[in-house]
């Protein structure tokens, strides 16, 4: 079930704020407050989805092709198409600390040498 007190729905609210890198009428994206990259951005969807299987059994088709288009904004907004990871973590097992669906996006030098 949906905590509408999560940090996330609260800066969707205005009540947190936040460093915003990318906004529309269906996503937010900011800079994560405890980066573990030299960059390190979350990108989350205006509407009430816990993980990505809440959101791609229960966003309408529209709402989630928005998303995806606001991550790739977001990624060119920061400039860094041809060298970022997303991460989608599902779970508190799996490290989602905040049960609102989110995307990090996260990129570093390092990352090219990894692949």
């Amino acid at each position: 079930m949906y905590d509408k007190n999560n940090v996330f729905a609260k800066i969707l609210r205005g009540e947190i704020p936040n460093k915003t890198v990318y906004s529309d009428d269906n996503v937010l994206a900011f800079y994560d407050v405890a980066p573990r990259a030299k960059v390190h951005v979350l990108v989350i969807p205006r509407g009430e989805y816990t993980d990505i299987f809440d959101f791609t059994q229960n966003a309408p088709a529209d709402v989630q092709v928005a998303f995806w288009c606001g991550v790739r904004n977001t990624v060119e907004k920061l400039g860094l198409r041809d060298n970022f990871r997303t991460v989608a973590n599902t779970g508190r097992g799996a490290g989602q600390s905040v049960m609102h669906f989110h995307v990090h996006i996260m990129s570093d030098e390092r990352f090219i040498e990894d692949f």
